[in-house]
């Protein structure tokens, strides 16, 4: 049974990275242009605020550039606000970049226990759980290759099973559903609407706007560093397509 719970809380929140216009690559270089490495501060995000509730599905939707990555990544605590703050509760799971955590030179079967430990299960967790990973992932006898010889859908396949296993609170989702074939992004979707029901609370980035209207009841419109749009996915979505058309 579902609570009332905030799973994640974003304050104000302002983030900032500097971006270098001719960065020296070399130590030569270094010497003889010294006057080099120039550089701007590009406020990404600017002043966002938002509740996530648990249970609940959202997408964050805008064109590129326009914060959705950054502030996934700020809910992770991969990287932190210059100002403001981000509260999460619960056991928080991701998918934010295809095969981070993996190893190229061991086994599908070893990234498994090298993922799923990173998510905080323990080994006997893991041997538990470790069949219903290699099935979901559609892998067969590739799961004892190294990780290097996959494919970029296989790479997905395998980081999407291990994340779904682990029984996070939260599930944080960047664009990685746009990799690989057809059927496993519809087999993703499905599976992401069995934790919707399971009461899982899932931030999703996607420019997929057809897989945000079927598996989010909210969105959240990215514009500029900015919130432009906040409320029923319908509504946002609609609104963002006539802005962008």
């Amino acid at each position: 049974m579902q609570d009332n719970k905030d799973r994640i809380i974003v304050q104000n929140v302002y983030k900032t990275f500097n971006v270098y216009l001719d960065k020296a690559n070399s130590l030569k270089e270094k010497l003889l242009f010294w006057k080099r490495n120039r550089k701007e501060k590009r406020e990404v995000l600017k002043d966002v605020s938002l509740t996530i509730k648990n249970g609940e599905a959202v997408a964050l939707i805008g064109v590129n550039g326009s914060g959705k990555s950054t502030l996934l990544k700020l809910m992770t605590k991969i990287i932190y606000p210059n100002k403001g703050k981000i509260i999460t509760n619960g056991k928080l799971t991701s998918l934010l970049e295809l095969g981070a955590g993996f190893h190229p030179d061991f086994s599908g079967r070893e990234n498994i226990y090298f993922n799923a430990s990173i998510f905080g299960l323990t080994k006997k967790e893991i041997d538990k759980r470790l069949d219903k990973i290699i099935e979901f992932s559609e892998l067969g006898s590739y799961i004892d290759n190294p990780v290097r010889t996959y494919s970029s859908g296989m790479y997905m396949r395998l980081a999407f099973a291990v994340a779904i296993n682990v029984d996070a609170d939260i599930l944080l989702v960047d664009e990685i559903l746009s990799v690989g074939d057809q059927h496993f992004q519809e087999k993703c979707i499905n599976k992401m609407k069995e934790l919707k029901e399971e009461g899982k609370t899932m931030v999703f980035v996607t420019h997929n706007l057809g897989s945000a209207r079927e598996l989010c009841s909210r969105a959240v419109w990215l514009d500029n560093g900015i919130i432009r749009m906040d409320g029923e996915t319908n509504k946002v979505i609609d609104e963002y397509i006539k802005h962008t058309a």
